[in-house]
């Protein structure tokens, strides 16, 4: 049994959902104590076979969890241009690895911009990106 005990909890504008269980560690190897960034982060075989399938899933949590999509304002001489641009920031080299292998697989082109920043800037990337990130809700 995977779950010894699941409940809902009803709060404004949501309901929360509550498991616990001594078998979730199985579901979700990467999960330990301490900070993610100072210990390993790797998918197991069959999360990978999953991410593999469905990348775009994947990056909407990444970049709803750790990313953002805004206006990028840059002025070349004296002309003025505003355009859209995803940035994901994770001090997690591994979860990093891993955005960036998902990028890869939607054949999204980006850059590193920070050590621990990732930027999505062309406008065929970026378009690609908004159809599987979509709005923050």
């Amino acid at each position: 049994m995977l779950a010894a005990k699941v409940q809902r909890v009803h709060q404004p504008g949501c309901v929360s959902v509550q498991s616990s269980g001594k078998h979730w560690p199985c579901l979700l190897p990467q999960h330990g104590p301490g900070k993610k960034h100072e210990r390993p982060i790797v998918l197991a075989d069959w999360q990978r076979d999953i991410v593999a399938t469905h990348p775009g899933d994947f990056l909407r949590g990444l970049f709803h969890s750790d990313g953002c999509r805004f206006a990028n304002r840059v002025t070349v001489r004296g002309k003025a241009y505003v355009y859209p641009r995803y940035m994901f920031v994770n001090e997690s080299a591994d979860i990093m690895a891993l955005c960036q292998w998902s990028l890869d697989l939607l054949g999204i082109a980006w850059r590193m911009n920070r050590r621990n920043s990732l930027s999505v800037a062309r406008r065929n990337a970026v378009a690609t990106l908004d159809r599987h990130v979509g709005p923050k809700s």
